[in-house]
């Protein structure tokens, strides 16, 4: 990657974190990196994610994946996170050593983690960084300008050299024409989804590809389109190929080289299977959609299954002895129906164990019965204002968890100086640091207040009195119109309570559980959404919680109740 040049943002970012990881690191683990959202894609590039050719592998004996290999098949008891369990159940069980007892630990999230591997997503810029890496316009980039330099320099018969770009040169010209090919299919997909989106700037539109949208003429020229794209991707693959076959035999200083060939053969492969699938074969039983950037414009297609439940009992479940699923949240409304249909478990047992911790007497519930409902007005101005006097009073040791990016930005803005010139910090996620960092300095600084959204809401621990007061801005509801949510949601008669409302349950007792983390805690749980008392789905979301004294009133009265509760304790 280094060598390739015409690099993308993202994968300059995921390179200069790995040459700064690669000399300490002693596991070569993905969980010991920081990546973000849009780093994921370029990571999945290069990591092992299965067995590899090793007779021909120089570099076999320091791979951080058979280092890893070689301990799991003499082990006992194997530790992987489910990315890795999934991973090797795509492959066939060949990256772990073969099992028959499995244990998933905080199950809740398998069909969430199962979805995100059993899907594809194609972006734009990264067909095109991919045709830069095999032509680039610059002398010193891409990898047909390498090859040509390697050839003229290592002595190699002037013949086979003169047949080997021969070769290249039809694969630059192939290049060109994918180009073409691909700015063509973009203006006619792009002019497509102009017509069935909203055009809001602020954020990206994700549009799904049903086979309503799919019946609307215009479609035709997106498939059309898509014909000599699709024609140029598979030459282009041959083309590689034949450069391949040309170099066989020239020695080992050439395996490098030959190797990326191959990559780059193999990831044109995927590419045209990818897109062939989202525009002109659609599977039954998959969910297919595009997403435009916000501000940008850039598009991306995506492909995921409707159900991953069968996809796992066959091949996951089925090969085991003994399979045990355990999570504090498995349930809603004291059922484990929810998890059986969506995990494909039916006969599965159940059995649930009590909570060692004391929650009536250690945890108050508080919902004020006055504050506007969510997408109401006045909902933000008063649920900040709620959570302004709610701090002052019990003195920051409060932790806030939101369901939007934008509710966060707000609070942070209404919070930030006015709290901190009465000496309580504020630590909104992404505006103050790392997720890591602010976590710490919430940690150390007794007098601070944590704005978190999507993964705050579990997988973190502050024991003591450093966390008092847990703050639920609004329940957790899956957005109705991601294209997931909305596909899944079509298979139910009620898809709002048998769908939505376990769903949201499920992420509601996660927050909940930020705050007793051991049998000394005590606290606060603050719910700004009156909706758990007005809506008739709202006794769902209490009667999931463990039994805690729950008391109902004003957001006036909510500083003072919270700050006597807490002093109570102490």
């Amino acid at each position: 990657m280094k060598r390739q040049g015409g690099l993308t943002v993202p994968e300059i970012g995921v390179l200069a974190k790995i040459l700064v990881w690669l000399p300490t690191t002693m596991t070569g683990d993905r969980v010991e990196l920081n990546l973000l959202e849009g780093e994921e894609q370029v990571w999945a590039r290069l990591s092992a994610q299965e067995p590899c050719e090793p007779e021909k592998c120089p570099f076999l004996r320091e791979c951080y994946f058979y280092r890893a290999r070689r301990r799991t098949e003499g082990a006992h008891i194997i530790v992987v996170n489910h990315a890795l369990l999934l991973s090797d159940m795509m492959i066939e069980n060949r990256a772990l050593p073969e099992y028959r007892h499995l244990i998933i630990d905080e199950a809740h999230h398998l069909e969430d983690r199962a979805t995100e591997q059993l899907s594809a997503e194609v972006d734009q810029r990264w067909i095109y960084a991919l045709l830069e890496r095999i032509n680039s316009r610059r002398k010193a980039y891409g990898l047909l300008n390498r090859l040509s330099a390697s050839l003229k320099g290592r002595g190699v018969p002037p013949t086979l050299g003169r047949e080997v770009e021969g070769y290249m040169e039809v694969v630059r010209q192939q290049v060109i024409n994918t180009r073409e090919a691909l700015r063509t299919f973009l203006e006619a997909l792009s002019l497509f989804l102009a017509q069935h989106h909203r055009g809001n700037e602020r954020y990206d539109e994700r549009i799904r590809l049903t086979p309503a949208l799919r019946a609307q003429p215009d479609w035709v020229q997106v498939e059309m389109a898509w014909e000599p794209l699709s024609q140029g991707l598979a030459r282009l693959a041959e083309g590689l190929k034949v450069v391949h076959r040309g170099l066989l035999g020239l020695g080992e200083e050439y395996d490098d080289l030959l190797l990326e060939l191959r990559g780059r053969e193999g990831e044109l492969h995927t590419l045209r299977q990818e897109m062939e699938a989202v525009i002109a074969q659609p599977q039954p039983g998959r969910i297919y959609w595009a997403t435009i950037a916000a501000g940008e414009g850039h598009i991306s297609l995506h492909d995921a299954p409707l159900h991953v439940g069968d996809i796992l009992r066959e091949n996951l479940f089925a090969p085991l002895e003994t399979l045990l699923l355990t999570s504090a949240t498995l349930r809603t409304g004291g059922e484990f129906g929810y998890i059986r249909e969506r995990l494909g478990l039916e006969d599965a047992e159940e059995v649930t164990l009590g909570s060692p911790f004391d929650y009536e007497t250690s945890t108050l519930i508080f919902i004020p019965t006055d504050i506007p409902e969510p997408n109401t007005p006045g909902y933000v101005k008063a649920a900040n204002e709620a959570l302004f006097h709610l701090c002052l009073a019990v003195g920051g040791k409060t932790l806030a968890l939101f369901t939007s990016k934008a509710h966060l930005l707000e609070a942070h803005k209404a919070l930030a100086r006015p709290l901190e010139e009465r000496g309580i910090q504020v630590y909104g996620q992404g505006i103050d640091g790392s997720r890591h960092r602010i976590l710490e300095n919430f940690r150390r600084q007794p007098q601070s207040v944590l704005l978190g959204t999507r993964s705050f809401w579990e997988g973190i621990d502050v024991m003591g009195e450093a966390l008092s007061c847990l703050v639920i801005a609004r329940l957790p509801f899956p957005v109705p119109d991601d294209p997931i949510i909305a596909a899944r949601s079509e298979a139910y008669e009620d898809p709002f309570g048998q769908y939505a409302v376990p769903q949201t349950v499920l992420r509601f007792r996660q927050g909940f559980g930020r705050l007793i983390r051991s049998k000394t805690d005590r606290g606060v749980v603050v719910v700004l959404d009156k909706r758990v008392l007005t809506k008739y789905y709202g006794s769902v979301f209490i009667d999931s919680l463990p039994q805690c004294t729950i008391k109902q009133g004003s957001v006036e009265e909510l500083p003072q109740v919270a700050a006597t509760w807490i002093e109570r304790l102490l």
